[in-house]
């Protein structure tokens, strides 16, 4: 008998909805307090100023707005699971788009507190369940707001390696939800059962081909902390890197994720 399908993890459409709107106010707040030295100062995403990064960040807010600007597609077809592996290839896209943005908004303030304002009075017209056309594929609003706490956490930690001293706050629930996406997009990248990855306290899978356990402790293990596995799934950090500073734990002869990641780049 084949083994059964897995389960898609399910998530709470108005816990997403204030963990989004609550990333978005910390930096909000944060570039409140940049000055242009700060502004220009370059960041770990090649060519890009933090002026960029924060244009970006208000550009995958947007992408809702654009999302709904065009009619809803007959059916869904990707999972919020399957959303990182979607971004390699729009990366041309996405820089070019993200400079006009640059040039066109001056006022990076002003524009993300518009963008705010008219993604709060869209999430009150928009049910959830309204299937939106995405650059990655068709799925309901509610999960592509699912992958916006991805977008603005992995840019939150940009803008937090890029200006020093600069501590803008994850809210709790978008980091949990951006670290159990990448996380099962793992396992989606590696199905099996023979390695447990653990991200406590948010996530727990299970991967890579081979022997799976049943009871008790798995032969192995890697386990981490959010921000960085984060930053291993989308590439601002490297295996071997986060084994040396000791950032990761991993045990067992299956243990090695260097090879399988990023996940989302």
């Amino acid at each position: 008998m084949p083994p059964a399908k897995k389960r898609a993890r399910g998530y709470d459409p108005a816990k997403t909805r204030a963990a989004v709107l609550a990333q978005l106010g910390h930096v909000r707040e944060a570039l409140a307090g940049l000055g242009p030295e700060q502004l220009g100062l370059p960041t770990r995403l090649d060519g890009w100023t933090v002026r960029d990064l924060i244009a970006h960040i208000g550009m995958a807010v947007t992408a809702v707005h654009r999302a709904l600007d065009v009619p809803a597609p007959p059916k869904q077809t990707v999972t919020v699971a399957e959303w990182p592996f979607s971004t390699a290839s729009r990366a041309a896209a996405i820089d070019d788009f993200t400079r006009g943005l640059t040039a066109g908004h001056p006022d990076l303030g002003a524009y993300l507190a518009d963008t705010d304002r008219s993604l709060r009075t869209l999430l009150d017209e928009h049910p959830g369940s309204r299937l939106l056309e995405t650059s990655a594929g068709a799925m309901p609003l509610a999960d592509y707001l699912v992958t916006r706490t991805v977008e603005l956490v992995v840019h939150t930690d940009d803008l937090n390696a890029a200006v020093p001293g600069l501590d803008v706050p994850y809210d709790r629930q978008a980091l949990a939800a951006a670290t159990r996406v990448l996380a099962d997009a793992l396992a989606l990248k590696a199905p099996g059962g023979s390695t447990e990855v653990r991200v406590p306290p948010y996530a727990v899978v299970q991967c890579v081909e081979g022997p799976r356990h049943t009871r008790g402790t798995p032969p192995n293990v890697v386990e981490t902390d959010p921000l960085t596995w984060i930053r291993l799934a989308t590439g601002r950090l490297t295996w071997p890197d986060a084994l040396a500073e000791a950032k990761v734990r991993a045990s067992g002869e299956r243990a090695d994720l260097g090879g399988l990641l990023p996940v989302m780049v």
